[in-house]
């Protein structure tokens, strides 16, 4: 059979509905919760309590259109475009170091026009395909130390850039590389050194600017601190919301007291209108989806597949636990958001198109069943 006619084949097989389902529960549920969240904001700001909501809703439905159309392609077809993609990253990185646009002090963002985007997002997506391309390839040579690390090396660049103005971006790349080489060779000594290095690298990184060391200080004392009012009003919602929560828009830290609410703390504001039940439920969904990406990854029989299937979920799972371990104050403020649910075009169009990538994988995990 050609590679025409696998692809053709390929295509005919229906897509993992488990995974559709889950993702799609979830970005109705993030809808539903960020106009909850964002009303007050958006008519105070904009005189419009559904400002964010038209722009959330106008991004995912983008992202649900490039979910189908990638997923209608053949997943390989991805990986041949590979280095381009990861040369569009770091050329689109290096841009928004000069001419990015700047909002709360950071410098993430590239405007086109009228609409904007943050290359970050972008970045995650380029070093995944990039990286399950190389290591399918040579999978006989990451036994070797070096070779590892010379993976590991070839994403630094991209690492550096973002992690200039995005530490908490700059980890999940690292996160994605070690969980996709450690797939392809799982043993544990060579990422225990991988740890420590990575560990220091990021110990250097925090004490070149004074005001990260801040953040640890911030962290452990947050009450003493006029930055820790976000982390100390998130605390007051997650706690005032019990167990059953003070009801679907019933809350009262979102109205000015939580800054940016339905942004990196949105979580904090779901603990407190659905109480601990529904913040329960959140994470059962998001482990629901982690779980059906791992059950992707484990039936591919081809190493490219898994790899895109185990990058994605590296990719969610970190995030997810890092922005819940920063709303409860678990470890030092990072600035992450909660996917497919805080408010980013960018974020939800970008994951949109990650996970049509693993449809793609799931078609030939159905065929070969």
């Amino acid at each position: 059979m050609t590679d025409r006619q696998q692809r053709e084949v390929s295509t005919k097989e229906p897509v993992d509905y488990v995974l559709l389902i889950l993702v799609l529960l979830l970005a109705a549920f993030g809808l539903v919760i960020l106009y909850s969240t964002s009303a007050y904001n958006g008519r105070v700001k904009f005189a419009d309590p559904a400002y964010y909501f038209k722009k959330q809703f106008f991004a995912t439905s983008i992202g649900l259109m490039a979910m189908y159309l990638v997923s209608q392609a053949d997943y390989r077809s991805w990986l041949r475009f590979a280095w381009a993609g990861y040369g569009l990253a770091l050329l689109l990185s290096t841009a928004v170091l000069f001419i990015g646009d700047e909002y709360n002090g950071s410098k993430r963002w590239l405007s086109l026009g009228p609409l904007s985007f943050q290359p970050s997002e972008y970045a995650k997506l380029a070093v995944v395909i990039l990286l399950a391309s190389i290591v399918s390839r040579q999978a006989s040579r990451m036994k070797s130390w070096r070779y590892m690390f010379l993976v590991i090396l070839l994403i630094l660049p991209i690492v550096g850039l973002v992690g200039s103005n995005n530490l908490s971006t700059a980890i999940i790349i690292l996160g994605i590389a070690v969980i996709l080489i450690f797939i392809a060779n799982p043993q544990f000594l060579p990422f225990i050194w991988m740890g420590a290095l990575g560990t220091g690298f990021i110990g250097i990184f925090l004490s070149v600017e004074s005001y990260r060391l801040e953040r640890l200080a911030i962290w452990r004392n947050p009450e003493l601190y006029e930055k820790g009012y976000q982390t100390m009003q998130g605390l007051y919602a997650i706690g005032s919301g019990g167990v059953f929560g003070v009801g679907l828009g019933g809350s009262m830290q979102k109205l000015g007291f939580v800054p940016e609410a339905q942004n990196d703390m949105i979580f904090s504001i779901i603990c407190e209108e659905l109480g601990l039940f529904g913040a329960f439920g959140v994470i059962l969904l998001f482990a629901l989806l982690i779980w059906r990406l791992m059950v992707i990854a484990t039936h591919t029989k081809e190493l490219s597949g898994a790899l895109l299937a185990a990058g994605v979920m590296g990719h969610i799972m970190i995030q997810v636990v890092l922005n819940i371990a920063v709303v409860t104050n678990t470890i030092p403020n990072t600035g992450i958001t909660l996917p497919f649910i805080s408010y980013g075009g960018t974020s939800v169009v970008f994951l949109l198109a990650e996970i049509g990538l693993i449809l793609s994988v799931s078609r030939q995990v159905k065929k070969e069943h």
